[in-house]
């Protein structure tokens, strides 16, 4: 009997059980139940769905496989994502709560930055959710990818079968349960990420006897190869450090992350909730660091000759826990990538259907309707992501070069105006639309022709660039009106919450 099998099956009930669950009990929702829960989400809730939609299956098979291969300088990217997160959730999660609720009680982040400006101007909202599309379908596929290799470990099936049941049983839950069924899910899932990651060296450390002085001796794969083990975190080259702090640059800019802000029930809300999500990432990323050392000492070198380097925490489980216990912690490689899928699917569904299709398209049309547009698009987007996905090569730097490219895009793009919308009372619209569109175009320019050459990650020039835009077109630009300073006002006076 296959319990690694069984409890799979177990856990994919359970996914679509929550999703049939909110359908029959929300099937006369409005698009703001639809896409953002009502806005009562409470504190808990938010802090897990928002940190388990962050680190997708990345967690799990990139990032310690890039520092299974390549060594401490690695960890890096883990230092800057867990600065980000804690400066997001300080800094942006409750006054972006406040802000959304003032303008005009915005329901995604396109709409809640035309909002901010009191503009009836459709041309961000445009921008933006061409943005989300393409960045989200490259999102969605790093999942595809990363869950789909955890089938073909698991089981001897072909990886496009593969992809292809991951992707059902995401759309299932994702096209029938909206917001609240994408949260509970996360909310579980993250909780079982969790556990997972702690489990590992928790019991490595109990029960081996590790050789370090295996970190000293360089492998050679297959292909000829070499990997040498980098022993110090500061002995990474000076580029590497700085494009592993700018991943936490791209947190500022994450829409699926910032949608968590917007949803929670209260501002004050926000403290715990914060609370829990920077105990959490801390835990999250410390143990991953920790399987990927373990794993180059236990068995690195099996792992690296074939280049399977992304499949470390999958063998460590197997080798360590009973078939029955792995399938569960195995589960947490798929429970991170669809945590991040489904939240990016549904995001990128409610920017279409609220900054594209209502406004432009059906000015006029139901909520009924746009609910059924909005699950439409969850499936048109999943179907290009998996063809994405099908075409890209296996391990794990297909999955950092996705998650890498997705990361910059929002990053570069959005970063640095939400900052400003949420800061600086005399932003205007023209500044939003400018740092907006100069963060997009930097980032796919620096990617193509100077990413190579230049060993810098296009997110920092990015959203540097995207500062200055906005910084300069706002000087630039006559004085908002007392209408645009008036929610500002709102936003940031005291009152009881």
């Amino acid at each position: 009997m296959n319990w690694e099998f069984i409890v799979l099956i177990l856990y994919f009930v359970a996914m679509l059980g929550i999703g049939i669950l909110f359908f029959f009990r929300s099937k006369n929702t409005s698009d703001k139940d639809y896409f953002l829960g009502g806005k009562t989400m409470g504190p808990w809730v938010t802090a897990m769905s928002a940190q388990a939609s962050d680190m997708s299956a990345w967690l799990l098979m990139g990032l310690p496989g890039s520092i299974l291969a390549f060594g401490l300088g690695q960890v890096w990217i883990g230092i800057g994502l867990a600065i980000g997160t804690a400066l997001n959730w300080i800094l942006i999660a409750r006054r972006l709560r406040r802000f959304s609720q003032a303008a005009n009680d915005s329901i995604t982040l396109p709409q809640y930055l035309s909002n901010r400006f009191a503009t009836k101007s459709k041309t961000l909202q445009i921008v933006c959710a061409i943005v989300f599309l393409v960045c989200f379908t490259l999102y969605v596929a790093s999942a595809f990818v990363a869950g789909a290799n955890v089938f073909t470990s698991m089981f001897d099936i072909d990886k496009s079968l593969a992809m292809l049941i991951f992707a059902v049983i995401l759309i299932i839950y994702t096209f029938l349960g909206g917001y609240k069924a994408v949260c509970w899910t996360d909310f579980f899932q993250g909780i079982l990420m969790l556990i997972a990651v702690l489990t590992v060296p928790i019991i490595i450390v109990l029960t081996k006897d590790l050789d370090f002085s295996v970190l000293n001796t360089a492998v050679t794969s297959a292909d000829g190869t070499t990997y040498e083990f980098v022993k110090s975190v500061f002995a990474a080259p000076a580029t590497e450090i700085a494009s592993g702090l700018a991943w936490g640059l791209g947190y500022f800019g994450m829409p699926h992350i910032l949608v968590r802000f917007m949803a929670i029930k209260k501002p004050s809300m926000v403290k715990k909730s914060a609370t829990v999500a920077i105990i959490w990432v801390v835990l999250a990323l410390g143990a991953v660091i920790a399987i990927a050392i373990f794993g180059r000492v236990m068995i690195g070198e099996a792992l690296l000759a074939d280049g399977k380097q992304s499949m470390v925490f999958v063998q460590l489980a197997r080798d360590l826990f009973p078939a029955a216990v792995s399938g569960v912690l195995l589960s947490a490689i798929i429970a991170a990538s669809m945590s991040t899928a489904d939240s990016q699917l549904l995001v990128a569904s409610s920017s279409f259907t609220s900054d594209i299709y209502k406004p432009l398209l059906r000015k006029n049309a139901s909520d009924k309707e746009t609910l059924w547009v909005g699950r439409a698009v969850v499936l048109i987007v999943a179907i290009v992501a998996y063809f994405i996905a099908s075409s890209k090569s296996e391990g794990a730097q297909a999955i950092m070069n996705l998650v890498e490219n997705a990361w910059a895009g929002f990053g570069s793009a959005f970063g640095s105006v939400v900052i400003l919308s949420v800061f600086w009372r005399r932003f205007t619209y023209k500044g939003a639309l400018a740092g907006v569109i100069v963060g997009a175009l930097v980032d796919v320019l620096w990617f193509v022709f100077l990413a190579g050459p230049t060993g810098i990650y296009e997110l920092i020039p990015g959203f540097a660039c995207s500062m200055i835009a906005a910084v300069v077109v706002t000087l630039l630009d006559k004085a908002p009106s007392e209408e645009i300073t008036a929610i500002f006002d709102e936003a940031t006076s005291p009152c009881e919450e």
